[in-house]
């Protein structure tokens, strides 16, 4: 792992695969609001996926309340609108929380497990409800999921963790509200059955479900950045950042091929990316991983046309699959997004970690994941596949992982760093993490400038802020020292029983 680690982290690859989701492209997929690339601004966001526009949304809350008339902020995007990981994932909402809550709870305790818990939760519902309330058309469909267990140990760990969870959080809460179902129940019900894989049964165990959802986080993203154009964003496209540095007079300045902009605040959405434009801090510190992703049409015998009510994940031994039915109305509705299959992979992956590399996909893993839906739903269950073909389309795409398994957000407190913000390295978990820490940053730019502001901003105010902040926002999140001083050495807080190199997956 530590040589996968060293791997120099690229800028984004040009002529990448082209995902599901992306085909075709949203009529500002290239877009430059401006002809000429601005020579300054008061705030340049790098990176347009779900992170970037979530920031921009959430800064320009002044224009949208009517506190300021318009607000100077530009964003830099290496290749098209959310060309990155949103719009290459799975599209699920889905925390499953339960699987990584006894290691989270052993790393930083169960309160701040609990907490962590509650944040997916309340991301989900906002995310949610932010398409609902404006009218973005996405694809959202809020559901049940499942996670059919093919393991002992992970099924005996579901049981444990989801008892841990119950005890740390109040009663009834809805973080910790999970249904096991038997065997049997996940036959008749849900379809699936014991599944074989290299001559050997994986016997099934059960089945948790719990509240999650599914959505086209490309739509979503495209439809939040229209919203903030209309606001007076400046995106630009096409434009990746190259260099940061910074300027004798305290702003930064951002290098592009097509000029450079002069910034007083930097904010970095650039996730899997970030080590490139920071490698001396942040080589090894965020290494990305590529995923991969498959979209099948349904075979003849799924049942109502495979737009199944619920979204599902296969967990076994040391790894897993999600999956994604799509929904009645959408495009290609009954199509299986199925994404995974990491830890089939020689070495379980290993050569997948440091790669930037996502104009092509793992064939190893390629050959998996086709075969995935009729051994899950059984050859009979499946029936026969498309007359046009099994698969519809593969790709992949490049997350980001830190080494104590969390996203790093906030500002590097560091001379030398003064007006650099991130929100990255969100562990292929994005969907239920981006949106919450994208109103956090954004409050701690806030409270930071108020504070710099002196009497005026009124420090007691602002002291309060910063403490209901912590109130919510889990205090492991929050960029620091020792956080920057640790390597990489393998994903966490991804299972019930943490592993040193396990499966991985885009968002599932």
């Amino acid at each position: 792992m530590d040589e996968q680690a060293r791997i120099p982290v690229s800028l984004p690859r040009e002529n990448p695969t082209i995902s599901y989701w992306q085909d075709p492209p949203d009529g500002i997929a290239n877009l430059r609001v401006t002809a000429e690339l601005p020579e300054s601004a008061e705030t340049v966001i790098i990176g347009s996926g779900i992170s970037g526009a979530a920031i921009a949304w959430n800064l320009l809350e002044d224009v949208r309340s009517f506190k300021k008339q318009s607000m100077d902020v530009v964003m830099l995007e290496a290749r098209g609108a959310c060309s990155g990981a949103t719009g290459r994932n799975g599209g699920h909402t889905k925390a499953a929380s339960y699987r990584s809550f006894l290691d989270i709870a052993e790393s930083v305790g169960p309160q701040a497990a609990a907490q962590i818990a509650t944040l997916e939760l309340e991301n989900i519902q906002a995310v949610h409800k932010f398409a609902q309330d404006h009218n973005i058309d996405c694809d959202l469909n809020p559901s049940e999921t499942i996670d059919i267990i093919y393991d002992e140990a992970q099924w005996n760990k579901a049981h444990e963790a989801v008892a841990a969870m119950r005890a740390a959080l109040p009663e009834g809460h809805p973080a910790a509200k999970y249904t096991f179902h038997s065997a049997e129940e996940v036959r008749s019900k849900f379809h699936c059955h014991s599944n074989w894989y290299n001559g050997r049964e994986e016997k099934l165990y059960g089945g948790v479900s719990y509240f999650a959802g599914s959505l086209s986080s490309y739509k979503l993203v495209i439809g939040i950045l229209k919203l903030c154009t209309e606001l007076g964003l400046n995106l630009q496209t096409n434009t990746p950042a190259t260099s940061l540095t910074k300027n004798i007079d305290g702003t930064w300045n951002v290098a592009t091929p097509r000029g450079n902009i002069k910034a007083s605040r930097v904010i970095l959405a650039t996730n899997g990316y970030t080590a490139a434009l920071l490698p001396q801090k942040l080589q090894g510190v965020i290494v990305p991983l590529r995923g991969q992703v498959t979209a099948h049409r349904p075979g003849s015998n799924l049942p109502l046309k495979g737009c199944l009510p619920t979204t599902y994940s296969f967990i076994y031994e040391n790894g897993y699959e999600y999956m994604i039915p799509r929904p009645a109305g959408s495009l290609h509705a009954g199509d299986i997004i199925m994404g995974g299959g990491l830890a089939r992979a020689p070495d379980e992956g290993l050569h997948e970690y440091g790669t930037t590399d996502d104009t092509t996909v793992n064939e190893t893993i390629s050959t998996y994941l086709r075969d995935t839906t009729p051994r899950y739903f059984s050859p009979e269950g499946w029936g026969d596949d498309h007359p046009d073909g099994r698969i519809r389309k593969e790709w992949t795409g490049i997350m980001g992982y830190s080494p104590d398994g969390f996203p790093f957000v906030g500002g590097i407190q560091e001379e030398g760093y003064h007006g650099l913000w991130m929100s990255v390295s969100f562990q292929g978990h994005g969907m239920v993490l981006c949106w919450m820490c994208a109103r956090a940053l954004v409050e701690m730019i806030r409270i930071s400038h108020d504070f710099t502001q002196g009497p005026n901003k009124g420090v007691a105010d602002t002291l309060d802020r910063a403490e209901k902040l912590h109130e919510w926002f889990p205090d492991a999140f929050w960029v620091s020292w020792d956080r920057l001083r640790k390597r990489f050495k393998g994903r966490l807080h991804v299972a019930a029983a943490p592993q040193t190199v396990p499966d991985a997956s885009m968002g599932p």
